[in-house]
């Protein structure tokens, strides 16, 4: 699954939120954090899996859950190259403005 569309459902952000601030966390300790049944949210963890946004680990009976820092970066990287690409177009604008204005200016 795509990354994007994984963090579109608000369920998914707060879940990742909520390991950035805790750091691993067992999936009964996230479930205990909604108003959701255990099953939806594990869907919701499923597909975070899927996206490789966050990794899991057995212990035991348990499931640990931590951000994925590689699926994190992969987002990083689309969004910084798409912050440089905008910021191009925006340079260029501000240029064509300047000279604009510059021209009605001098009339």
């Amino acid at each position: 699954m795509d990354k994007f569309t994984a963090l579109a459902e608000p369920h998914r952000r707060r879940i990742i939120e909520m390991i950035a601030v805790h750091g691993a966390m067992a999936s009964t300790d996230i479930s205990r954090q909604f108003d959701i049944s255990a099953p939806a949210v594990s869907q919701h963890l499923k597909v975070l899996r899927d996206a490789k946004l966050v990794q899991v680990e057995k212990r035991a009976q348990q499931r640990i859950y931590t951000l994925n820092p590689q699926g994190l970066d992969e987002m990083w990287e689309w969004m910084s190259q798409m912050r440089q690409h905008w910021n191009k177009r925006f340079d260029a604008l501000d240029t064509l403005l300047l000279n604009e204005h510059s021209k009605t200016k001098g009339k």
